[in-house]
């Protein structure tokens, strides 16, 4: 699948990840609806966007169809919404806990359900757990768990989808350098190891959409 003449959704795409794939998508000739919560941050992206809050199922509606009405279709969903959150689960916050879970877990259910009627055979949808899902750590316990339960989604999603001619990527790339972890929404990021750069992780993303990759764990990047 070419992603040339494609009406891609992208989810979070005003972040460091999102505004590397919007750019990837683009310059392979796809049809992107950007959408992310901030409006001056997409407006820096350029082309056509969308300012939604997508941790409610209408707002994942509205979002599957102004890449519908932008396009006349839909052909991918590419998820790139995320939050962290570091600390031992002891010390944190039952508020942080369920942001961690609404963001990270619940929206790529709801985007996918919202999606999944659209979604022209031969399509694809990508949500992004990262390698935390292959092997979760202390001090990332509950951000790890939200990423694992996307993982186990994508999974059951992909057998469920494969009747409509849909497949569903499951994207785990190692520690990327989008400045998610200088963001978080409690806690302190731990000293990590240089990661890999955004435009290197989209460009193997696009890789796979427009291969038969039904699967990238962290050792494709």
């Amino acid at each position: 699948m070419l992603l040339a003449g494609q009406s891609v959704l992208l989810a979070g795409a005003s972040g460091g990840l999102g505004s590397a794939l919007a750019a990837e998508l683009e310059r392979r000739g796809a049809t992107v609806t950007a959408v992310a919560r901030n409006q001056e941050r997409l407006a820096a992206l350029g082309g056509h966007s969308v300012a939604l809050d997508l941790r409610t199922p209408d707002a994942c509606q509205l979002a599957v169809a102004a890449a519908v009405e932008h396009a006349g279709k839909l052909d991918v969903v590419v998820n790139a919404v995320g939050v962290v959150a570091f600390g031992m689960v002891a010390d944190l916050s039952s508020d942080a806990m369920e942001e961690l879970f609404l963001t990270n877990t619940f929206i790529p259910i709801m985007l996918a359900t919202a999606a999944l009627p659209h979604v022209q055979g031969g399509g694809a949808i990508v949500n992004i757990s990262g390698v935390i899902a292959e092997q979760n750590l202390p001090g990332m316990a509950a951000y790890g768990a939200s990423k694992a339960a996307v993982k186990s989604f994508d999974e059951a999603l992909a057998r469920e989808a494969r009747r409509s001619k849909i497949r569903v990527i499951d994207a785990r790339p190692p520690h990327t350098e989008t400045g998610l972890a200088d963001r978080p929404i409690e806690g302190t990021s731990p000293k990590m190891p240089e990661g890999l750069t955004p435009a290197h992780v989209a460009s193997v993303i696009c890789d796979a959409l427009e291969s038969d990759a039904k699967d990238l764990p962290s050792s494709a990047f």
